[in-house]
């Protein structure tokens, strides 16, 4: 059996949690910054978790994560 190849972009957006799950950034933080209220930019910065629907496929393109 070959070994599994990751998929880097994912290896770049994702992070595995202690309980199985992944972290990632929130979009809508780059830029037209001037309409957004601090509220949402702050909240915006912080980490989300990803959806447990889309952990299966995930988890698929980080096979060591």
């Amino acid at each position: 059996m070959p070994k599994l190849k990751t998929k880097r972009g994912a290896a770049k957006r994702f992070r595995a949690k202690g309980n199985g799950g992944f972290k990632s950034g929130h979009a809508h933080k780059r830029h037209i910054l001037t309409k957004k209220s601090p509220k949402r930019k702050r909240q915006l910065g912080r980490p989300m978790q990803v959806h447990e629907t889309d952990v299966d496929r995930i988890r698929q393109q980080l096979p060591y994560a």
